[in-house]
């Protein structure tokens, strides 16, 4: 049996060589050139920067551009407050920047990721961010469907759309960041295959807005995620795996806190675990911990790679395929117990 130190966590994710699985997914860490160092530092594969949002650079430009015509038809010299625009550094200039001053600084895989609002906006930012440099693209597919007008297969048409168009665009392997609430998943998720993204990270967190119930505004509530989260990823991959086969390449994200959490992810069939909550909550040197915790696991069990593990408890493999589906719901229900009124495990 090797020891830890000798397991190889070699992996690879969208057609890229990855030294470790763990990969540091979008954060305020990722933002910083220096928070990308101390993941790297730490052990992470790969760093995915947060994303580009093309409303961000929208409300930039019609604020620019009305700051700049503000009086110019009164006082002439008003003109002279503002710089001159070719001195002004739009989002998408220091996104680009970020990307460029991250790529030198680092030797692990950087990623882009990329959240537009319109066809032509994808498109365009893709290319830009193609040319700084990025060794592959994440696509974060945020949208809340509230038209009642719109059904969910044209929801889902206009999704598949932008994918075609970006990975039509761009030579960079994309991946797709989705939601888990497409009402077909597995149909979907194989679309989005077809359409020609080369991996899936599952799943996009909704952040749910609040209500102050002093001034009555909504307002916004970030939470980290828990590692229970990490389950309906772990269903999905299990699920999507022997469909999909060993391409495309598949993420698990939300709920990965530890090195435990990391082998359910590769068990499963998750090319990838990424962190976000347990880095912010613990900082970048917990890499460093996870990592050993994956390595005593693995060397525990007798395995000498990551790549031996992955897949081995899919829907496929798995004793009890069932397990991943309906049939684990009344398992679930019965395994619980009751103790003077109160609910407590059941047996294993």
């Amino acid at each position: 049996m090797p020891g830890a130190d000798k397991v190889d966590l070699r992996t690879r994710y969208l057609g890229l060589e990855l030294s470790s699985p763990i990969v540091a997914s979008a954060s305020p860490l990722t933002r910083e050139v220096e928070g990308s160092k101390a993941l790297a530092d730490a052990g992470v594969g790969a760093i995915v920067l947060p994303s580009l949002f093309e409303e961000e650079i929208v409300a930039e430009e019609v604020g620019l551009s009305t700051a700049l015509e503000a009086g110019s038809g009164h006082f002439a010299e008003a003109l002279d407050y503002f710089p001159a625009v070719n001195e002004f550094k739009s989002a998408v200039d220091r996104y680009l920047e970020l990307l460029e001053h991250t790529k030198k600084e680092v030797d692990v895989p950087v990623i882009a990721s990329l959240n537009a609002s319109s066809t032509g906006g994808w498109v365009r930012y893709a290319h830009l961010l193609a040319d700084a440099g990025a060794d592959a693209l994440e696509l974060n597919v945020y949208r809340v469907a509230t038209d009642p007008l719109l059904s969910a297969a044209q929801v889902e048409e206009l999704d598949l759309a932008l994918v075609a168009n970006v990975c039509d665009a761009v030579s960079l392997p994309v991946a797709v960041k989705l939601s888990p609430y497409y009402s077909a998943m597995a149909h979907f998720a194989a679309k989005v295959v077809s359409a020609g993204a080369a991996g899936l990270v599952l799943f996009n967190r909704f952040y749910q807005p609040d209500l102050d119930l002093e001034t009555m505004d909504v307002v916004p509530r970030v939470e980290l995620s828990r590692s229970w989260e990490l389950r309906l990823p772990l269903r999905w991959i299990a699920v999507l795996r022997p469909q999909l086969g060993r391409q495309p390449s598949l993420a698990a994200t939300s709920g990965v806190y530890s090195g435990y959490d990391v082998v359910k992810a590769l068990a499963v069939g998750a090319d990838v675990a990424m962190m976000t909550s347990a880095l912010l909550h613990l900082g970048p040197s917990h890499v460093s911990l996870v990592e050993s915790e994956l390595r005593s696991w693995l060397a525990d069990h007798e395995y000498v790679s990551v790549a031996e593990l992955r897949g081995s408890v899919s829907q496929a493999t798995s004793v009890d395929a069932g397990a991943f589906e309906r049939a684990n719901y009344l398992k679930t229900l019965h395994s619980w117990t009751t103790v003077a009124g109160f609910p407590v495990p059941g047996p294993d």
